[in-house]
């Protein structure tokens, strides 16, 4: 770095609303990642950027300065093209599992570099791990060989792969700023532009169990992102897809795998199994393949057959038995009629609270405990009826749980005037 500035002087001038010249946001992120700004300078800084913006040029200088901040992966020696697909979190999102192996059924390969649960959102190396055997540590050369192999890999990405976006997003989660917008872009596209994919389809949860809650900040925050990936050459699209109620009809790790496992057999939750579809359809249109129905290849077993040898391929056994929580509870309708909404921000504290989630990264996660449910929106109840089961390994965690889900769920007595948001509420390009 040619030029050196005060790291309080960067900070007092994005205080003070001010645009951040290149060099200051090159300087900040290089003199960070190596220690030389502190945990609490950095802080403030995400906490100003939190509370005046940055406009679209800048955030992309501070993309580019964390790409530079570690190493870059090329796919193109591949036989096949590639895409990724990176969702922003939700509670019972568990579209990775089958997504990857359905897309690499239709011979375009999907690199899906995840990562672990924080908060309410669950993530998907801790599902994966609820798989005997099953590892999320490759080597770059295992990772190669695999997606020539098999297609499709779900692992962790590896520590030299954008590492300040590794320090800065730790220290957004413990300090408030976790919702800027342009730190959660520049968060995401560094990882992907860096990852080395062909084209990237994002899908970014709008309602009350995701970061954004209303459409016109997660509008906000696709426009950034896919203006990001296009700049630098990247196809980029998004779906705003709805997040009001958890996705599914599990929040939890192996209560997850196995719900995928039914999408990947031809079954599974209808709003599960059309999200992993149009997700599909618009990762095959990115990499140039979109001339075959990827919900053949769910009804065919040829996803499956990808499922099986990607997660052998990784070490785990396909046909284990996946762990069950020892204790569970139901919560049943207190009223007939029609399940009129069902809080999915609750959903996922309440998954937290059981032992699904961590709130520290060093945290360990039970398997096998999470929230199942019973009814959706839109569908009958009856009272009496079970609406939820937690499961769980400590009995004690209940009481937490059922604390959360107070006020989570309500029963209409006639649904006539129930109208639910779509799914795919939007698409930006």
């Amino acid at each position: 770095m040619s030029q050196a500035f005060d790291a309080v002087e960067v900070i007092r001038a994005k205080r003070d609303g001010h645009r951040l010249s290149g060099a200051q946001i090159d300087w900040v992120i290089d003199a960070y990642t190596r220690g030389a700004v502190a945990d609490e300078q950095m802080s403030a800084l995400a906490m100003a950027i939190l509370l005046n913006g940055m406009e679209l040029e800048e955030i992309s200088r501070w993309t580019q300065a964390m790409i530079r901040s570690g190493t870059r992966m090329d796919f193109s020696a591949l036989s096949r093209p590639t895409v990724d697909k990176h969702s922003t979190g939700g509670v019972g999102d568990k579209i990775t599992l089958p997504l990857a192996p359905l897309v690499a059924a239709c011979g375009v390969a999907v690199p899906q570099l995840a990562g672990r649960g924080l908060g309410h959102t669950g993530g998907t190396l801790d599902k994966l791990e609820s798989i005997p055997g099953w590892r999320a540590a490759l080597s770059n050369e295992e990772l190669f060989a695999q997606l020539e192999d098999v297609g499709a890999v779900i692992c962790a990405a590896g520590e030299e792969l954008a590492p300040a976006d590794k320090k800065l997003y730790a220290l957004r989660d413990v300090t408030g700023t976790v919702e800027a917008i342009p730190l959660i872009a520049s968060s995401i596209m560094s990882k992907k532009i860096a990852e080395g994919t062909g084209a990237l389809v994002l899908d970014v949860k709008v309602g009350s169990g995701a970061f954004m809650k209303d459409v016109e900040s997660a509008r906000q925050l696709a426009r950034t992102m896919v203006d990001l990936g296009t700049a630098v050459g990247l196809k980029t699209v998004a779906l705003l897809t709805d997040m009001a109620s958890p996705l599914g009809r599990t929040a939890g790790n192996a209560l997850e795998v196995r719900e995928s496992i039914e999408v990947l057999s031809g079954g599974g939750p209808a709003d599960v199994v059309d999200l992993t579809v149009a997700l599909a359809r618009e990762m095959l249109a990115a990499a140039g393949r979109d001339g075959q129905d990827p919900a053949e290849r769910l009804r065919d077993g040829s996803a499956m057959d990808v499922w099986r040898r990607m997660i052998r391929s990784q070490g785990g056994d396909p046909d284990a038995r996946l762990s069950t929580a020892r204790d569970t509870h139901d919560v049943v309708a207190e009223s007939s009629g029609v399940l009129a909404s069902l809080d999915a921000y609750a959903v996922g504290v309440a998954a937290w609270r059981l032992g699904a989630g961590r709130a520290r990264k060093e945290d360990p996660v039970q398997v096998a405990a999470g929230v199942e449910i019973h009814v959706k929106p839109g569908e009958k109840v009856h009272r009496g009826q079970p609406l939820l089961t937690l499961h769980t390994d400590e009995a004690s965690r209940f009481s937490r749980a059922l604390a959360a889900l107070d006020g989570a769920v309500e029963v209409a007595a006639d649904g006539s005037e129930l109208t639910l948001s779509p799914l795919v509420i939007e698409r930006v390009s």
